[in-house]
């Protein structure tokens, strides 16, 4: 019965400690960033057909995609790196004129996605496409294909920003920057994917470049 109380002060006395602690703490931000070209290329590459029946468009659609892939991967591309992404056959109407839409036929179109591995064969394929008869291409996606890399890079970088802000502040308080109480990371921050129209003999292509950022927030004891 005599345990308890005996319990209870020793935890009363452990409170000022934790609260000396909390209060010799300095918390600031850090930022890194690292720039780089990307590697990569995703195009989006189709055939649009039109036709008086639904079986006459579908059938040259298949005909002209057939084409158009044939020469994407005689360009390099491996069969892996093409997935069809849209398939679609709409009627076709007239509403030019008064009274009831009057069909007119329908449109067959096939899209595939490719993935370009090797930049440097941009260009190439993006013509290999269009001399096939590719008639729709909805643009340009530029890829960095060891991101997570080049994002520890920039975590390097933010925790040196934030260890040299942490050490200024310690400064001004005559006091120095100890060990690491916790890190934090607000989100690492890719560049926004470059995207660029597409139009028949629209090459050469210019990927530039993209860059990541990361942010942390890093807490640091300090010490006399």
């Amino acid at each position: 019965m005599r345990a308890a109380p005996i319990l209870l002060v020793a935890a009363v006395a452990l409170l000022p400690a934790f609260a000396i602690a909390a209060d010799r703490l300095v918390t600031v931000s850090g930022e890194g960033s690292v720039a780089a070209a990307p590697d990569m290329a995703i195009i989006r590459v189709g055939v649009s057909s039109d036709n008086k029946t639904a079986r006459e468009a579908s059938e040259a659609n298949a005909k002209q995609m057939s084409a158009v892939l044939a020469a994407i991967k005689s360009a390099g591309v491996a069969d892996a790196d093409v997935q069809t992404s849209r398939l679609s056959l709409q009627p076709q109407y007239d509403t030019s004129k008064p009274g009831a839409a009057r069909l007119t036929g329908f449109q067959a179109s096939n899209e595939v996605t490719v993935k370009i591995r090797d930049i440097g064969k941009l260009p190439a394929v993006v013509d290999h496409a269009i001399g096939a008869g590719a008639n729709e291409m909805s643009g340009i996606e530029f890829v960095l294909s060891d991101r997570s890399k080049l994002l520890d890079e920039a975590r390097g970088e933010a925790i040196a920003d934030a260890h040299r802000k942490a050490e200024i502040y310690a400064r001004a308080a005559g006091t120095k920057v100890g060990h690491v109480i916790s890190i934090s990371e607000g989100g690492a921050t890719p560049a926004p994917i470059a995207m660029q129209a597409l139009r028949a003999g629209a090459t050469p292509v210019a990927p530039g470049e993209q860059t990541l950022r990361v942010h942390v927030t890093v807490s640091y004891e300090l010490t006399q």
